[in-house]
């Protein structure tokens, strides 16, 4: 997950074979921005996703958080009523800042590759290649 400026905010992991939309929550969860006073945000204005997370729990969740979902619906899905709306262009414009974060990671070769075995140990890799990405800026 990142912010709007692309700067990772957190991440779990998950096996390779698994979808990441399954982890939606555990990744929404992991969030924590600090406030000068008060409880930190754990709720972003909106979320974007590709098709991938075009699932009815997702945008349930998030309408019950009121966190605007933009998520385009897939192309086999019928219109009508009960659907979702169309999702946001000019917000959905905006979802490429992950994948040239993602591609700013994986310029780790520890993090392209997975040497780890333990995913104890690929996670403390990942949160390094997270400050290495903070501090570049």
């Amino acid at each position: 997950m990142t912010d709007g400026n692309g700067l990772p905010l957190g991440a779990v992991i998950s096996g390779g074979q698994r979808h990441e939309s399954a982890f939606f929550t555990d990744v929404m969860n992991t969030v924590r921005v600090p406030r000068p006073t008060g409880r930190p945000k754990t709720r972003p204005e909106s979320v974007a996703g590709d098709k991938g997370y075009d699932a009815a729990w997702i945008r349930q969740w998030c309408l019950q958080r009121n966190i605007e979902s933009v998520i385009p619906a897939r192309k086999n899905t019928r219109e009508g009523p009960g659907r979702p709306p169309t999702c946001d262009e000019e917000k959905y414009r905006d979802r490429n800042v992950v994948e040239r974060c993602v591609g700013r990671l994986k310029e780790c070769r520890r993090i392209a590759t997975r040497f780890e075995k333990k995913a104890s140990h690929y996670k403390a890799m990942l949160k390094w290649a997270f400050v290495a990405d903070y501090l570049s800026r």
